[in-house]
């Protein structure tokens, strides 16, 4: 890795004519599905990212690696694909979680010879780094001291350091930054204030039209509005600290919204999601639809601040005068918390082609999100039998092996061309780059995971690991289990008591 970065110095070395470099800012959204008005939503407003699409390019089919949080942003900061450096695995590599040691077990995930960070990168070639939110999320090992120069802590909700100035006061004179602030967006809860009217909201037909559902959709709204608030406070800080004229923002979400066939899921409403690019050197009011893929913001990243691409790189500079369109991009879903799965996706200008390896279970299999009051009212009515036909496709107790659809005419992913004599040759074309780039990718996530990744998920998640992948580490994870202590009950609180101290007199 130090070759690496020491070839990145000598590539970019500046004389002392050159022109000052451009800072370079990424506004991370996070579950955020792209429902802003420049994406040609209605029912609300979002006139500050419609202000950073205005001055500069909205990309139209910009898809992320995966509908996950810590698949995706392991391949966005490296510009690789999460499957190809070992990172498909959902909060893997890690050797604690939420405060829980896992022992000397646990899947220990290294970068491959040649990959580095984004911000080791930008860090090397002399610039000021920083990460707020607090969220990086990586399924490899890292460290976060040699990635970022400055995190903000004990300051709140982002973007509240970024705004105060605090996140590039550290730098040296004329010293440029490579900066990430993380935005809550659907994760914002009670943040986010009840704005939008429930009744006015449009349910999408693969869900059933009740309350709840209604609910979560509009609490989005709610999120998004909330967030743009969020981002105008963030250009405005750019403005008012003379730095707005030289920085390049990149504004993109992770994955789509945490309702169900979105999030973790590879349909376009988890993983086809907005992004923005705008800043000098970039023409305004421009729309592109063609294929981008988020690993691909990560070569853009580099190539505007005048860093050259590391030869392993996947991601493409898509801003190159002379950059020549993707003609398709892959998605994929490996094990997400204890849900074992397996689904890739081939997304071309026209079509989506999902395979389903494991049709042993249907998309609905247990998850974090089985005890959510709508995913309890789902289940009652699928055992009910009141779902139809459409919303059976994803709610049903059936998955085929494979989809395909027409994104033209199908947006909303309903009718399967996969066995229809028409499209058979449509089927065979993308079944073919699949394999194809499965051989010339090395895509990892065809294996089962290793032991130690299987058992460190059982240690997190206990006995809600039902799939049966884990077998094969269960007798292991029941010694481990009896070799722990016995936690003390927590005290039960006294009546009356509230929890709350008393004063002092």
């Amino acid at each position: 890795m130090a070759a690496v970065l020491t070839l990145v110095l000598l590539l970019i070395a500046p004389s002392s004519h050159a022109a000052p470099r451009k800072n370079v800012l990424w506004i991370y959204l996070e579950d955020v599905s792209g429902w802003f008005s420049c994406y040609g939503e209605t029912l609300i407003k979002t006139p500050h990212i419609d202000a950073l699409a205005d001055s500069g390019i909205r990309l139209e089919r910009f898809y992320t690696p995966a509908g996950v949080c810590s698949a995706t942003r392991s391949a966005i900061v490296t510009g690789m694909m999460q499957t190809s450096i070992g990172a498909h695995h959902h909060r893997s590599g890690r050797a604690s979680f939420r405060g829980q040691d896992l022992g000397p077990g646990f899947d220990d995930i290294r970068l491959p010879q040649g990959v580095s960070t984004l911000p080791e990168i930008f860090r090397a070639a002399g610039y000021w780094t920083f990460n707020e939110g607090g969220k990086d999320d990586y399924n490899f090992k890292h460290d976060t001291g040699q990635m970022y120069d400055f995190i903000p802590k004990g300051r709140g909700i982002a973007p509240a350091s970024l705004v105060s100035g605090d996140c590039w006061k550290g730098r040296k004179k004329g010293q440029p930054f490579f900066g990430q602030v993380q935005l809550k967006g659907g994760k914002l809860g009670r943040n986010a204030k009840k704005v939008t009217d429930r009744s006015k909201v449009q349910v999408p037909p693969y869900y059933p039209d009740t309350a709840l559902v209604r609910e979560e959709i509009a609490h989005h709204f709610d999120c998004l509005l909330k967030t743009d608030e969020q981002v105008g406070n963030v250009v405005a800080a750019l403005k008012r600290d003379g730095l707005y004229k030289d920085t390049v923002i990149f504004m993109f979400s992770d994955h789509g919204y945490k309702l169900h066939r979105h999030k973790q899921y590879l349909y376009e409403g988890g993983i086809q999601m907005p992004c923005t690019v705008s800043g000098p050197g970039i023409p305004a009011g421009k729309v592109r639809e063609d294929l981008v893929s988020g690993i691909d913001v990560s070569a853009a990243s580099l190539v505007v601040a005048g860093i050259a691409l590391p030869e392993k790189m996947e991601g493409r500079n898509f801003l190159a005068k002379d950059y020549q369109s993707r003609e398709y991009l892959i998605a994929a879903r490996d094990r997400c918390d204890y849900t074992y799965e397996r689904i890739r996706a081939v997304v071309t200008p026209r079509f989506k082609y999902l395979r389903n390896y494991l049709t042993d279970r249907p998309f609905m299999n247990p998850s974090y999100k089985d005890p959510w009051p709508v995913s309890r009212e789902m289940r009652r009515l699928m055992a009910e039998g009141r779902m139809n036909e459409t919303q059976l496709i994803f709610f049903g107790d059936k998955k085929p092996d494979e989809e395909l659809y027409d994104l033209a005419n199908d947006p909303h992913e309903i009718h399967n061309l996969a066995g229809m004599k028409p499209f058979s040759g449509e089927l065979e074309r993308h079944r073919k780059i699949l394999a194809e780039w499965i051989a010339s990718s090395g895509d990892q996530g065809q294996e089962v995971e290793s032991d130690a990744g299987l058992l460190a998920a059982m240690k997190r998640w206990g006995e809600k690991c039902v799939n049966p992948e884990y077998d094969r580490v269960r007798s292991a994870y029941k010694k481990w289990k009896a070799s722990r202590p016995v936690q003390p009950k927590p005290a039960p609180r006294k009546k009356g008591s509230g929890g709350k101290k008393k004063k002092t007199p």
